[in-house]
This record gives structure tokens, sequence and C-alpha cells, in this order.
């Protein structure tokens, strides 16, 4: 029994060294293709995420719709919001479309492992960003409508005479904070779906790129 475990070994080996073994430069290069791809995709992503919210946001925000953010006493607050978040949103896409350009000129694993952390850690703050404002927006929007909103008015009128308008603003709030905790949940799962797999594709270019980086 023993000699056929050592015959299967020492065939086993031999196999092994038969196999066509990778230099430092190969794998390099090849880690670097994938990682340099996988930062390409994500910019246009990204991209192509700016201009669908742009389009949906001049689809649906016709002359009556700013008419109602005036009446909800947003209208200041909308511009300033929109604005800043246009330009922090370009920011972002420059970001990913000079981090692509950096990593596609990387020459060492070391160089280009600095480069696929800072593509993380880019990544990671554009989603956060992306999360923030749609939760403030959100809030604002919901507060608005209710403050100034003929429905809304009416209710906050009801809950005043019948003499229960702190715990309607109690519940209203948390009611609030419920569906915002929700609506993120779901715009993390989104953004983790849209941009975690290819994430996790570069961690695993990371890892090979330590293993040789001795």
């Amino acid at each position: 029994m023993m000699d056929e475990l050592d015959l299967l070994k020492k065939d086993w080996q031999k196999k092994e060294a038969d196999l066509p073994r990778l230099s430092y430069e190969e794998i390099y290069k090849m880690t670097w293709k994938r990682s340099s791809s996988i930062v390409k995709w994500i910019f246009y992503i990204s991209l192509m995420e700016f201009l669908f919210w742009t389009a949906i946001n001049v689809a649906f925000t016709d002359a009556e719709a700013w008419e109602t953010i005036k009446s909800m006493h947003l209208y200041e607050f909308t511009i300033v919001m929109t604005t800043l978040s246009y330009i922090i949103l370009v920011f972002f896409i420059y970001k990913f479309y000079i981090n692509y350009r950096q990593i596609s000129y990387t020459d060492s694993s070391r160089e280009l492992m600095k480069a696929i952390l800072k593509v993380k850690r880019t990544v990671t703050q554009y989603v956060w960003f992306n999360i923030a404002i749609f939760a403030v927006s959100l809030i604002t929007s919901i507060y608005g409508s209710l403050r100034y909103g003929p429905d809304g008015k009416k209710l906050v009128t009801a809950a005043g005479e019948a003499g229960n308008e702190a715990l309607f603003w109690l519940l209203i709030t948390g009611m609030i904070l419920l569906f915002v905790v929700v609506f993120i949940t779901l715009l993390w799962l989104f953004y983790k779906l849209l941009y975690g797999l290819l994430l996790n594709r570069l961690r695993k270019n990371y890892k090979e790129l330590e293993q040789i980086d001795v």
C-alpha cells in the first residue's frame, strides 16, 4: 500500500514539474491587464449612471414640478443641492478617469497595489456620497410635503386640533427614519451589486500582487 502511495506521489510530482511556471513579469502583466480593464469599466459605469440620472432629472423636472418645489419652500435648497451634486459627481467621474490613466501606466507591482487601493477608496467615497445625497433629498422632500403641501397641511392641522401634534410629529419622524433606512439599504445593495463585483475582482488582483511582491 505504501509503495503504491509513493509511486503516485512521485508521478504527481513529475507531472507538476512538467507544468509551465509563470514568471514574475508574466503574472504582473496579466494582473495589470485585468486591473486596468476593471477600472475602465468602473469609469464607464459611473459615466453611464451619471447620464441616466441626469436624463431622469430632466425628464421629470418640468415647470409644474418646479412650482411644486417652490410651494414647499425648497426652491433655493434644491438649486444649491442639485448644483453641488453635479459638481461633485463630475469630480468623481474625473477621478475615476485619472485612476484609470494611472493604473494603465504603472510599471511595478507595488505601484499597481497602491493604484488598486486608491480606486477602492474612490469608489467607496462615491457610493456613500450618492447615498447621502439621496437620503437628504428624500428627507427634505417628505418634510416639505408635510409642512407646506395641501395634504400635509391637513394632516398637521387635524393633529393640532386633536391636541396630538407632538405625537403626530414623533410618529412621522419615526416613519420617515424607517423609510430612509429601508431606502438607503436598498440603494446600498444596488451599488454593492453594481460596483461590488468589480471591486471583488480588484481585491483578488491585489492579493495576487501581494504574493509576488516579496
